[in-house]
């Protein structure tokens, strides 16, 4: 990890003649594949940024996701030459208020250091997508999820834990699709589709009966499984109908996630932003943001649809500062501090 920004922040025993070790917010963005960490001064300056593998509780315990957030802090955090005052960690997996719960105790049991706050990484991705305090933010990456807020502070989610909870969408869900149709159009169930054949040689088969028997069989890797998603976006460019169905499916599973929020927050009848970020909604694929776009517009036609351009782990960065009474001005400095960091 390399340290960014201008240097230590001014605070209780910054710069000012004492010898009481500068103070600073950890922010803490943890999904399924990475996480990034950020250090902050508390006048916003962004002091370290580290990035590691992901930290999703669900994949890896608590105290799994909780020993790759600790690898990521800097020394100078270890040794308590920086003052930790607050940790907001904002991970993926985190779907009931008991799973949250149950991680901060791990996390006050494992040392980490300041207050610690802990919640769904969907909450960074809306803060990093909207500066007011109104908006609804849709997730698609690995998997889908969305949650919304008004400015009186209400707040909807949901469950994000897959066809239990009502759920379609994200990675995991299109490869099952494309070997879904990709089956039924093999033995003839289904109408036919470039999926049949172009799986078994992505997957380095001889036959769509030998990649089902191996994925059935566990020995096809999740990372092998996940290569069918560009798959299905590059056979849906090239016209095929029934991947370019799925896609159309994802979009509109995105727009209802999110007219659902709005109907729930009774807020249909004004302009609020609703924000997509996570990897599937950032290739910008021109048919999977047309179907959300038109599909949205149907259900709630205010609504204002934008893709997140900043990393959640900005917002979670926001929330931890705001979470302390930090000021405009401190929230300026940070975004333009990570913008000059130049973090992807």
């Amino acid at each position: 990890m390399g340290a960014v920004g201008t240097g230590p922040a001014a605070g209780p025993g910054g710069p000012g003649g004492t010898d009481a070790p500068p103070g600073a917010v950890i922010a803490v963005d943890g999904g399924s594949s990475k996480t990034d960490l950020l250090v902050i001064g508390l006048d916003g300056a962004l002091l370290a940024h580290a990035r590691g593998p992901g930290a999703n509780p669900q994949a890896l315990g608590a105290r799994g996701a909780l020993a790759v957030i600790r690898a990521l802090l800097p020394d100078d955090v270890r040794s308590g030459r920086v003052d930790v005052t607050h940790s907001a960690l904002y991970l993926s997996g985190l779907d009931f208020p008991a799973e949250c719960a149950t991680l901060r105790a791990a996390a006050r049991t494992a040392g980490l250091p300041g207050l610690v706050e802990v919640e769904n990484d969907t909450f960074a991705l809306l803060r990093a997508g909207v500066d007011g305090p109104e908006g609804v933010a849709v997730v698609c990456g690995s998997g889908i999820n969305c949650i919304g807020r008004t400015a009186a502070g209400q707040t909807v989610r949901f469950p994000a834990i897959g066809p239990i909870g009502g759920d379609f969408g994200g990675g995991g869900d299109l490869c099952v699709a494309a070997m879904f149709h990709a089956a039924r159009a093999r033995d003839g169930r289904g109408p036919a589709t470039a999926l049949a054949a172009a799986i078994p040689a992505e997957l380095g088969c001889a036959d769509l009966e030998t990649v089902i028997e191996q994925w059935h069989a566990g020995r096809i890797s999740q990372a092998r499984q996940h290569s069918l998603v560009p798959l299905l976006f590059r056979l849906a460019a090239d016209g095929d109908e029934v991947a370019r169905s799925v896609l159309v499916r994802q979009g509109r599973e995105l727009a209802l996630l999110a007219a659902a929020a709005l109907r729930r927050l009774d807020a249909l009848d004004r302009e609020v932003p609703v924000v997509l970020g996570g990897g599937i909604a950032a290739t910008r694929d021109p048919l999977l943001i047309a179907a959300t776009t038109e599909h949205l517009a149907g259900l709630a036609p205010l609504a204002r649809l934008a893709i997140v351009e900043r990393r959640p782990v900005l917002g979670a960065g926001l929330l931890a500062l705001e979470r302390i009474g930090a000021g405009r001005a401190a929230l300026d400095r940070l975004a333009t501090d990570f913008e000059a960091a130049g973090i992807d």
